[in-house]
């Protein structure tokens, strides 16, 4: 991940930019980024804190820390709701929701992570029918 990545919340009132390359990238299954992500999976690309920055908003986010969890926060705009990268300075890492980013990063995913703890809805059927808009 060479060039610059940017991205922002659904409402886009918080920004965020990253230079720099990325320590991973996966998808990860655990219970924890199931319900902070609403989905099957959250994927995570993981950057170094010195390459990135906030650009706009940082006044509206709002942390949400697990209380039996020793590193699970969760971050989103206070606007809309939106997930935003986790900033664990104490951790070396940020953890970047790939969901949110307005430029296509040059990274892909490298793993599956806690698989064993995975929906068991989880979209493994490669047989189901796909559709660009909304079925009739």
């Amino acid at each position: 991940m060479s060039k610059v990545l940017q991205g922002s919340c659904l409402c886009g009132s918080v920004a965020y930019e990253v230079k720099g390359q990325a320590k991973a990238f996966y998808h990860c299954h655990c219970g924890r980024c199931r319900k902070a992500n609403g989905s099957g999976h959250a994927s995570n690309i993981l950057v170094s804190p010195e390459s990135y920055q906030w650009t706009r908003g940082e006044e509206l986010i709002r942390m949400y820390k697990v209380p039996e969890a020793e590193r699970f926060a969760n971050f989103f705009c206070s606007l809309c709701g939106s997930p935003l990268p986790k900033v664990r300075e104490e951790q070396g890492v940020v953890v970047i929701q790939a969901g949110t980013l307005d430029t296509i990063p040059e990274i892909t995913p490298e793993a599956h992570i806690f698989w064993d703890s995975r929906a068991e809805w989880e979209c493994e059927n490669v047989s189901l029918p796909t559709f660009e808009k909304y079925p009739n």
